[in-house]
C-alpha cells in the first residue's frame, strides 16, 4: 500500500487534468474531423480532413497566422531583452528599489482592456484631435500616422508596443529575483581577476539566471500565441475587417461572431494552434537543455 501512496496523493490532480484538459482536447480533435457538422441537428456528414483543408485555405486564418507569428517574433525577444536590462539596472539601485519595482509592476495588475483603452486614446486619431503620440511626432517634424485605422505596419506597431508593455512587468519581477539569487562570491572572484563588466555579465550572470530567462522565453511564446484580448482592446471586436485578428480570435469568430456557428472549423483551427504551440515549446525545451545552467 505504501508504494501506491504517492499515486493516491496525485490522483486528484490526475482527475482534474483528465476532466478539464485531456477530455476537452480529445473532444475538440473529434469535432475537427467531423465534416459538415450541423450545430442545430448535432449531426455530421462524415469523417475526414476537410475542416483542416478549409481552415488552411481561409484567407482570414492566413492573416491571423501572420499576425500571430509577427507578434511572437517581435515581442518575445524585445520584451525579454528590455526586462533583463531594466532588472539589471534595478539591482544597481540601492535606494528606492522597492518603489521602482512597484511602479514597473503596476501594468501587470491592471486590466488589459483598460490598458488597451488608454493606448487607443494615445494613438487614435479623431475628428477633433490627432492623438497624443501624433502630437509628439509633430513636435519633431514627423507627419501624423493613423495607428488604429491606418496602414497595417502602424497597427502592428501599436499591437506589439502594447503587448510588450503588458508582459514586461512580470518578466522584470522574475529576472530581478533571479539576479538577486546570484551568489556575490562569483562577482568578487571576477573583480579579483580583473574581469570586465560585460564579460562578467556574459560568463557569470547570464548562465546563472539562464533557467529564468528560458522560462520567460517559453511562457512568452505560449502567451503571445494565445493573444486575443490585446487586439480587441485596441481595434475592437471586428478584427477581421481591421486585418488584425489572431489565431485565438479566429477560433472565437468561428464559434460566435457573425457567420460563426462552425465548431468543426473552430476545432480544426484550435488543433492547428495547439500543434504550433507544442512544436515551438518542444524546440525551446530542447534548446534550453543545451544552454541552461543550473547552479
Amino acid at each position: 500500500m505504501k508504494k501506491y501512496r504517492g499515486l493516491l496523493y496525485l490522483l486528484p490532480a490526475f482527475l482534474f487534468l483528465a476532466v478539464f484538459l485531456i477530455y476537452p482536447l480529445i473532444d475538440v480533435f473529434i469535432y475537427s474531423l467531423e465534416e459538415g457538422y450541423s450545430s442545430a441537428s448535432q449531426q455530421y456528414a462524415g469523417i475526414g480532413l476537410y475542416n483542416y483543408q478549409y481552415v488552411l485555405r481561409d484567407p482570414y486564418f492566413t492573416q491571423a497566422l501572420i499576425n500571430t507569428v509577427l507578434l511572437v517574433v517581435i515581442t518575445v525577444p524585445i520584451s525579454t531583452g528590455l526586462s533583463l536590462a531594466i532588472a539589471f539596472l534595478l539591482m544597481r539601485i540601492e535606494k528606492l528599489r522597492s518603489l521602482f519595482q512597484t511602479i514597473y509592476f503596476l501594468p501587470y495588475v491592471t486590466n488589459t482592456l483598460a490598458v488597451g483603452m488608454v493606448f487607443m486614446v494615445l494613438f487614435k486619431q479623431t475628428p477633433y484631435s490627432v492623438g497624443f503620440v501624433n502630437m509628439v511626432m509633430g513636435w519633431v517634424g514627423l507627419s501624423p500616422v493613423d495607428f488604429i485605422d491606418g496602414p497595417y505596419w502602424a497597427k502592428m506597431f501599436v499591437l506589439c508596443f502594447y503587448t510588450i508593455w503588458v508582459v514586461m512587468p512580470f518578466k522584470i519581477l522574475i529576472l530581478t529575483s533571479a539576479l538577486a539569487s546570484v551568489n556575490p562570491m562569483y562577482y568578487d572572484a571576477a573583480k579579483i581577476d580583473g574581469t570586465s563588466s560585460w564579460r562578467t555579465f556574459y560568463k557569470i550572470t547570464l548562465p546563472l539566471i539562464s533557467p529564468s530567462v528560458f522560462y520567460l522565453i517559453i511562457t512568452g511564446f505560449i502567451g503571445a500565441f494565445k493573444a486575443y484580448s490585446d487586439a480587441v482592446a485596441l481595434f475592437g471586436t471586428n478584427l477581421n475587417s481591421a486585418g488584425m485578428n489572431t489565431l485565438v480570435g479566429y477560433v472565437f469568430d468561428m464559434l460566435y461572431r457573425d457567420g460563426g456557428g462552425y465548431p468543426s472549423y473552430a476545432s480544426a483551427a484550435a488543433i492547428l494552434l495547439f500543434a504550433i504551440v507544442l512544436t515551438i515549446t518542444v524546440i525551446n525545451l530542447m534548446v534550453s537543455k543545451k544552454y541552461t545552467h543550473y547552479s
